[in-house]
Order: structure tokens, then C-alpha cells, then sequence
């Protein structure tokens, strides 16, 4: 049975590879290649900090356990990831290389110190004694000299040194202290920089006088991220408190991988190695830079020429929303549905303000997971609590990464009046949920909004997501429960509307999926279309494989993992698995069940993950709408149509690109051409 199945770490990296073609593909702009590249580069980062650091963690807590899927133990899947990371890894080389020669076409080039003449030489050399080597903190590492703290993704120049008696030790100097720029101009040359790493690795004999330098490279650390805020939960602290202190723990876990460049003596990188305790396996060598963000200011300095980029594409307005009107009396007559970043979301942000300001609005409540830099959203909820509305909110403070942004948000709220809480014991709250409770006379009346994306206005220009507001009433009582249980600190344990994990969300979806089986095997056409981010619930999987054996037709477009192998005969070879990765990140979920009279169809936040269906807090609405349903019914097969950006997934595990054939489908920019054309406008 194991080839029905894919593993969950090697089906991510799959997802990575997918990434990286897009930094090889011609078709793209070479700036936009360049984000690619470096994309893939910081998805491998957070692969190795969480996922890698989480196998290394349940090692320590059980004798090598094995997945649920392929029933890999923890051993055999650190092994399978160094192996293709590393094939990966001279991929990205290769790729960054020729990407670096196309880039040089275009005037702006990285060099080494090799490649200066007396007088550039000359000159780095006073810049490197003047304004680098008196911020810079070296140190030397032997048995009896420990290791000083080396940060997270931070670049050291690293050497052998040798003394006169013959005695030896290692030398390191951490490069990106943030007092000089990482890019260093060659004067007389514009747009030709050298990284200050390579600087400062080139001047280490000045930084370690009275040493013989046998072996020098850089070296990048990547340490373990992956930390259970609840297990290591300070009841002496109050929770955002206790939040603040385990961010300064996760700064300090144990490291889980070692990259460095050079061609040196391997003895001299395992010996770098154990001085941080890292296995020797996770030690990986690469000829392009350790970090690749510096790639950024490289587009910067080409965006005048627009052809490198993408052609310009801006939200447009939704033409079912009249913006000159007030918009909570057009929800309360149908419902709305706002799909980014083809369409704006500024008419949930007026939503939202209008019921700030609206005398008959009693009460605001919202789940916040992701925000903005400069939230609008927590500006207007600000505005709400001060107009005397009752605005009730909970921020996730467990939100991976942005843990420290959310502290300072949930103690703005708290000063201007607003009821922050935090989630609940052992469950993150991913849900995107917004209610508006409104009296008229004696008569309550809600508005509600569910997403299927954070309320952040910086990537609904980035991310594909979708968002319902909605003014029947059913949903917003069911959603008016949801948030009571959150207060009290529960779970919905039943629902007629709303799919709500983690009680109440993969029970009803397998339930839906055996109501499709039993219609098959009863002659009828039984039908299964699902968009999300990724499927590795074991439990969900096998429910589709059944109905793929019964003659279910299963249509999936899943952008990142899938830990089921689709086309396998007698067994999910009615099962047809697709991927997009293009311009935007597919970021909606859709799911539907049946077609005709007996459909049905959701929108949510959660993908079919064990950790979003069981152990999140997640909120998937009905659509009602017939309107709105056939919009994301076409939006869905187009994407299952696209023959530009969309890889077709294997019995093997393999993806491929679907053929390109005339007439040729890119789903998001043919989207973005509908959006722009439903409101009379051109690209």
C-alpha cells in the first residue's frame, strides 16, 4: 500500500523543486527569476528550522518513530532529505550561476577579489581596515576555548589557524552584524558590488595576525525553530509574557544544518561542525551565496527597464459592490465575495470601518492570525473600540514568525479598549472570522465575513485568497457560537452550517466524501473537487482513495505537499492531482462535493493537514450564493485547465509540466484579464 502514498518532507521538497524551476523558467522576467531564487532559498531555511527540527525533536522524545504514510522512521527521512537536498542543491547552484550571467548582461555584476585591479584592490583594502575590520568580533574556538553564540542564518568567515609551535584552532568572524552594507560598490565600476563576506574572508590574515591561514570558507548555521509554546508553558508569567520568552528560547535551539562554500578540507568543516553539535550528515556545500537576499537590490537597481518584471496588474474593484454606497445594506441583500488579489480588498477594509462608525453596530469580533506592517484592520478596530463598540478579538500569538508583531498588536488593542485573548491550551487559532453584531430596535442582526487568508493587506496584492461576507443569518448565529466557545476557551462540538475544526470539520468532510461513494456505487456520478495548500491527513487521504476505487471523479489542485499518489490502477486512477506556481502564491481552498442539484461547496482556512483538521481551530463557510458558486466553480476549472503554470502530479511522485497546447490557459492571468474587464477597465 506504501505506493499510494508519498512522504510528507519529500513531497514538500518536491514543492521547493517547483519553486526553483520557476527561477530557471525563460518565460518569466529575469527579475522575477531572481525572486524565485531567492524564495527557494528561504523556503529551504524554514524547511530545515521547522520540519527537519521537529523530526530531530521526536527523536529525542522516541527511539527513531516512524510517519504514518509511508512508515519511514524519523532516520530513513533525515536521510532521504540530505540526499535530495543535496541534488538540489547543485540545481540551485547551476541555476544561480547562469541566472548571475544573464544579470551581467544587464550591467550589474558580483565579483570577487580576484577579479579587481591594483587600484580597486587597493581601495578595498582601506575600506576594509577603516570601515569593516573595527566592527567586526572575531574569536578562536579550541577544547578549551567554547563556542561563543552564533545567530540563526548568520554568515561566518571561518579559517585553520596554525601557530608557530604547530598548534591548531579555528577562527570565525560573524559577517552580518548590520553596522555596513552587505553589498559593497566598486567605485569607477556602477553596478558592480562584491558581498562584504567575501571581503572580509579575503582579509582574514589581517583579522588574525601572528596565524598561519591553512583553510578558510564562509559557513551558515540554520538552527532548529521548531519549539511547543504550550509544553514549555511558565505559569508564573501571563501568556503574551510567557510568548515573549519563548521567542528568546527559540533563538538559542540547537542548530540543525551547516552550509559552507570553498572547496576545503572536509576534515576541517566536520571539525566546524562539532563545535556546534551539528550531524555531520546535515553539512551541505554550495558555490552560490549562503544568503541570496542581496538579490533584491539587484532589482532594484534594474527597475527602470520593465521589461525584467512583471507586466503591472493592480486589485480591481468588485463589480458586484456599488463603492459610492454604503456596504453593510448590500451585504444584508446578497451575499459578496471578494477573490484577491484579482479583486480589492478594500471594500472588506470599508466593511469594516463603516461598521466602526455605524450607530446600530454594537459589537465587533475577528480572529487575527497574520497582519500587515501598518494594519489597517487593527487601526480600524482601534477606531471601533473608541466609538464605544464592544470589540472582542483574539490574536494567535503561537503564529510561527510573526509571534512577535502579534504582541505588539494584541497590546494595542488592549490599550485602546478592546478585548484581546490569546487562543486556546494546546490548539492555534487559524481561522479567518469576522462578526458584526448589529441592533435594530429589538432585533439583532449579524454580518459576517469568513476568508480562506489572513487579514493582511500586503499580501492580498500577493496571495490568491477568498473572502465571503455574508448577511444570512444562520451562519452569522453559528458564528456568533464559535466566538462564545473561544472566549470560554472550548471547541464547537456540533455545527449545521459551518465546518469548524477541530470537532467539526474532518469528520463532516469524510461524511461528504462517503455520501459521493455511496452515490457512485449506486450508478450515479459521484464528484470530489478540492483546492488547497496541501493533503497529508491520513484519514482524509485513505476516505479518497476509497472513492477513487468506487468511480468517484476526483479533481485536486494542491500547490505544495500531497502525500497521495493519484493514477495508480484499480486503486486513485480517478484521481487527477494539479499544482500551480506562478506569479501568485494559491493560497484559497475550495472544497465541493457533488455536482448539479446535490452540490455542495465551501470556502476556508483550512488544508487538509492532520495539524489544520484536528489540531487548529479552522472555519469553513457553505456558499449559498447560486451567483457566487458558479463564479468559484469556474475559477476551480480553469485552474484544473491551466496549461502554462500547472505541473501535473504522477503515480511515481513525479510532477510535470502539463502540455503546453493551444489554446494556451495561465488561470491567474486570465483572471486577473476577467477582474479587470468586469469593471469596464483594460491591462
Amino acid at each position: 500500500m506504501s505506493e499510494l502514498y508519498e512522504n510528507r518532507e519529500l513531497s514538500w521538497l518536491r514543492f521547493n523543486e517547483r519553486v526553483l524551476e520557476e527561477a530557471e523558467d525563460k518565460r518569466n522576467p529575469l527579475c522575477e527569476r531572481l525572486t524565485f531564487m531567492s524564495i527557494y532559498q528561504s523556503n529551504l531555511d524554514e524547511f530545515f528550522m521547522v520540519r527537519v527540527g521537529s523530526i530531530h525533536d521526536q527523536m529525542l522524545l522516541e527511539d527513531d518513530p516512524t510517519e504514518n504514510k509511508t512508515n519511514m522512521t524519523a532516520s530513513q527521512q533525515l536521510e532521504a532529505i540530505r540526499e535530495r537536498v543535496k541534488e538540489l542543491g547543485v540545481r540551485k547552484d547551476e541555476s544561480y550561476h547562469k541566472l548571475m550571467k544573464e544579470v551581467e548582461k544587464m550591467g550589474i555584476k558580483l565579483v570577487s577579489y580576484a577579479d579587481l585591479n591594483d587600484k580597486e584592490g587597493a581601495f578595498l583594502r582601506g575600506f576594509f581596515e577603516r570601515d569593516v575590520l573595527p566592527l567586526l568580533s572575531p574569536f578562536t574556538v579550541s577544547k578549551k576555548r567554547p563556542v561563543p553564540f552564533i545567530r540563526n542564518k548568520e554568515i561566518c568567515a571561518t579559517a585553520l589557524l596554525e601557530t608557530r609551535g604547530g598548534k591548531s584552532r579555528i577562527g570565525i568572524v560573524p559577517c552580518n552584524n548590520g553596522m555596513f552594507s552587505r553589498l559593497i560598490e566598486i567605485p569607477g565600476r556602477k553596478g558592480t558590488y562584491m558581498l562584504a563576506e567575501e571581503l572580509i574572508l579575503h582579509f582574514l590574515p589581517e583579522v588574525f595576525t601572528g596565524y598561519n591561514i591553512t583553510h578558510k570558507s564562509l559557513v551558515r548555521v540554520t538552527r532548529n525553530a521548531d519549539i511547543d509554546a504550550d509544553k514549555v508553558y511558565d505559569e508564573e508569567l501571563n501568556y503574551r509574557d510567557h510568548m515573549a520568552e519563548v521567542i528568546k528560547q527559540r533563538r538559542k535551539l540547537e542548530p540543525v544544518r551547516l552550509e559552507y562554500t570553498r572547496d576545503v578540507d572536509k576534515k576541517i568543516i566536520k571539525r566546524v561542525a562539532s563545535f556546534f553539535k551539528i550531524d555531520k550528515d546535515m553539512i551541505f556545500n554550495t558555490t552560490a551565496p549562503l544568503d541570496m537576499s542581496f538579490l533584491f537590490t539587484f532589482q532594484d537597481d534594474l527597475r527602470h527597464d520593465k521589461t525584467l518584471f512583471y507586466d503591472k496588474r493592480l486589485p480591481q474593484k468588485s463589480a458586484d459592490i456599488d463603492e459610492t454606497k454604503p456596504l453593510i445594506p448590500q451585504i444584508m441583500e446578497g451575499d459578496k465575495l471578494l477573490s484577491y488579489p484579482y479583486e480589492s480588498i478594500k471594500p472588506f477594509l470599508n466593511m469594516l470601518h463603516e461598521a466602526a462608525n455605524n450607530p446600530e453596530v454594537v459589537s465587533i469580533k475577528m480572529t487575527l492570525y497574520r497582519l500587515a506592517k501598518n494594519s489597517k484592520v487593527v487601526e480600524t478596530l482601534v477606531e471601533a473600540a473608541e466609538n464605544g463598540k464592544e470589540v472582542d478579538v483574539l490574536v494567535e500569538l503561537k503564529a510561527r514568525f510573526d509571534e512577535e508583531n502579534n504582541i505588539g498588536w494584541s497590546r494595542m488593542l488592549e490599550a485602546a479598549g478592546c478585548n484581546v485573548i490569546y487562543g486556546l491550551d494546546g490548539l492555534k487559532v487559524h481561522s479567518k472570522l469576522c462578526l458584526i453584531t448589529m441592533k435594530e430596535g429589538k432585533e439583532v442582526k449579524y454580518i459576517t465575513q469568513i476568508g480562506t487568508g489572513n487579514y493582511n493587506e500586503n499580501t492580498a496584492r500577493l496571495y490568491t485568497d477568498l473572502s465571503l461576507m455574508t448577511g444570512d443569518q444562520k451562519i452569522g448565529a453559528e458564528a456568533a457560537r464559535v466566538f462564545k466557545a473561544l472566549s470560554m476557551g472550548e471547541v464547537m462540538k456540533r455545527t449545521e452550517h459551518l465546518l469548524v475544526a477541530p470537532k467539526c470539520l474532518q469528520n463532516k468532510v469524510i461524511d461528504k466524501i462517503e455520501r459521493e461513494i455511496q452515490i457512485a456505487r449506486d450508478g450515479g456520478e459521484g464528484y470530489i473537487g478540492i483546492k488547497i495548500n496541501s493533503l497529508t491527513d491520513k484519514k482524509i487521504i485513505d476516505k479518497l482513495i476509497e472513492a477513487s476505487e468506487a468511480g468517484v471523479k476526483i479533481e485536486m489542485v494542491i500547490r505544495g505537499i500531497c502525500c497521495l499518489h493519484p493514477g495508480i490502477k484499480g486503486k486513485t486512477d480517478n484521481i487527477r492531482v494539479v499544482s500551480i506556481v506562478g506569479r501568485f502564491l494559491e493560497h484559497s481552498r475550495i472544497y465541493i462535493f457533488g455536482k448539479g442539484e446535490r452540490e455542495e461547496m465551501y470556502i476556508g482556512s483550512a488544508d487538509f493537514m492532520t495539524r489544520n483538521t484536528v489540531r487548529r481551530v479552522e472555519v469553513a463557510t457553505p456558499i449559498y450564493d447560486e451567483a457566487i458558486r458558479g463564479k468559484l466553480r469556474d475559477m476551480f476549472q480553469m485552474q484544473m485547465s491551466d496549461n502554462v503554470k500547472a505541473r501535473e502530479l504522477h503515480s511515481d511522485g513525479t510532477y510535470k509540466y502539463v502540455k503546453h497546447k493551444a489554446p494556451l490557459v495561465n488561470a491567474q492571468e486570465i483572471l486577473y484579464e476577467e477582474a479587470y474587464k468586469a469593471v469596464g477597465s483594460s491591462i
